[in-house]
Order: structure tokens, then C-alpha cells, then sequence
């Protein structure tokens, strides 16, 4: 008899582990559900309000706009002056107020460059045009931006900026490098 009552004792403590650990785990999926859905709703939210600021997106003075993006890159600020646009690879290329630096803006980044570099166009231009993203040295000093680390609207600015600056459309580059020559 006793056998029986701590059998059905135990069988009873199994059976309502059973069923709090299936209710816990249908709480968990709900919980989970909601999180998902929350994260969604949040995405869409920043999506209609970055869409709504989108349109308003302006750049007033595309020389200060590449100014501050060299200052993230140097840590000084260097005073550009537009020098002027480079082609094969298509880049922007500024001078410090001091003479003392160039800087290049292209949307194409080192292995790019250097791809291009070692192509037979790369190779034939490399004589023919002046374009220092071609004699750039493997250790020169870049850095990239982007909308990671350059706000919000970066990647609405950069495509005005560079129009503004060189006259020509810079197409679908969500991002922009920038190379130092010293």
C-alpha cells in the first residue's frame, strides 16, 4: 500500500512538472512572438520616420559637409579646399588649407583600388592620368564612412555632396573612403 501512494505520489509530481514546463514553454513562444513583433513594429516606425526626414535631407555646403568627415578621419581639423575630380577609379580629391595633405574621396575601397591598379586599364592609366589613388602605397592611411558611423542620413547626404561637388551623379555607394597622401 505504501508502494502505491509514493508511486502516485511521484507520478503526480511528474505529471505537474509536465505540465508547468509545457505551460512555461508556450509562455516563452509567446513571449518570443512578441518580442519579434515588437522589433518589427520598431523597424517600420524608424523606416516612416527616416522616410519622412528623407525629403527634407539637404546638404547647404557640400566643401564643410567633406571637411567634417576628415576631421572623424584625422582628428584635426584641415580646412579642405576642392582640388578637383579624378576619373578611372572616380574620386574627389582636396587639399589642407595648409598645402601639407591631400586627401581622396572615392567610393571604392582598397581592394578595389588595388584590383584596378592590377588590371590592364588600371596599368594603362596609371601612365596616362595623374590620379594618385593609382601610386597609392599599400600602407597609405584610409578610412571608411558610412551610415555605421556617420549618422542617419549619410547615405542620403554622401550621393548630394558629391554632386554638388564634382557635377556627376555618384550612383547606388553607400559609403565613402577616404585615403590620406601625405
Amino acid at each position: 500500500m505504501e508502494i502505491i501512494l509514493a508511486f502516485v505520489v511521484v507520478a503526480a509530481v511528474i505529471f505537474f512538472g509536465a505540465l508547468i514546463s509545457m505551460g512555461n514553454e508556450r509562455q516563452r513562444k509567446a513571449i518570443d512572438t512578441l518580442r519579434e513583433q515588437t522589433e518589427l513594429w520598431a523597424m517600420q516606425d524608424l523606416r516612416i520616420k527616416r522616410e519622412k526626414l528623407a525629403r527634407d535631407v539637404k546638404v547647404d555646403d557640400p566643401l564643410k559637409w567633406f571637411n567634417k568627415l576628415a576631421v572623424k578621419a584625422l582628428g584635426y581639423d584641415p580646412r579642405l579646399q576642392f582640388l578637383e575630380v579624378l576619373d578611372e577609379p572616380r574620386a574627389l580629391m582636396f587639399i589642407s588649407e595648409d598645402t601639407s595633405m591631400r586627401l581622396v574621396f572615392s567610393f571604392y575601397s582598397q581592394k578595389e583600388i588595388l584590383a584596378f591598379k592590377a588590371s590592364k586599364r588600371g596599368k594603362l592609366s596609371r601612365f596616362m592620368e595623374k590620379n594618385p589613388l593609382l601610386i597609392l602605397p599599400r600602407n597609405a592611411k584610409f578610412h571608411e564612412f558610412s551610415a555605421l558611423n556617420c549618422g542617419m542620413f549619410f547615405d542620403l547626404e554622401l550621393p548630394l555632396a558629391w554632386k554638388e561637388i564634382s557635377g556627376q551623379p555618384l550612383g547606388e555607394a553607400n559609403s565613402v573612403w577616404a585615403y590620406q597622401i601625405s
